[in-house]
């Protein structure tokens, strides 16, 4: 009897052991609890605006002798960035602080960039322009898959300065609030609301 149950008691240790790592994997797999030490840190400048030569430049670049001639009228200059809104990020899920502004660049397009973004890392994290009200404490967790959203894409990182391009088939101004969210959790790490300018 004796010789029965330690046969039987092996197998099923050894299916327990696989079950065991199986779950361990995937648990650290899905959680990445490894990311929460790991700083992530990107710093990028607003996109410049294009100088483009205005006629008289134009005209005085290709006529021979042009050097010593003066130009008829001042060269062309970009209106430059505008910002059209912006907001402080605060803290859901996850201790979060920086600045959100929604940006028009000189050529039309639009970027969000994050000033000075400070965050956990974490999972699946994205960049979300979203209609949802932004709301202090647990209420605001799990807001922003309620209603409209555009993911801009994964968090560069979770430090620093970035943009994020807002899809020219977008209209920013149905949007009022921004989320860094994790997709693989279904929470907000933190969010701003956009005040407009």
């Amino acid at each position: 009897m004796a010789r029965v149950r330690k046969l039987l008691g092996r197998p099923l240790g050894i299916g327990v052991l696989v079950v065991a790592v199986a779950v361990a994997g995937f648990g650290l797999y899905w959680f990445q609890p490894w990311k929460l030490w790991q700083d992530q840190t990107v710093e990028e400048a607003l996109p410049a605006a294009q100088v483009t030569p205005g006629p008289a430049e134009e005209e005085q670049s290709t006529t021979p002798g042009a050097a010593e001639a003066e130009p008829s009228e001042a060269p062309s200059s970009p209106a430059g960035p505008q910002t059209l809104a912006s907001g402080e990020l605060i803290s859901h899920e996850h201790a979060t602080s920086g600045t959100v502004k929604l940006v028009r660049l000189d050529d039309g397009s639009h970027v969000v960039r994050l000033e000075n973004l400070d965050t956990s890392n974490g999972p699946d994290l994205r960049v979300w322009l979203t209609d949802a009200p932004v709301k202090e404490g647990q209420a605001g967790w799990h807001v922003f898959d309620d209603g409209e959203y555009v993911s801009l894409g994964k968090l560069k990182g979770n430090k620093g300065s970035q943009n994020y391009a807002i899809p020219d088939n977008v209209d920013p101004s149905r949007y009022t609030s921004v989320s860094i969210w994790c997709d693989r959790f279904d929470v907000s790490f933190g969010a701003a609301e956009l005040g407009r300018a």
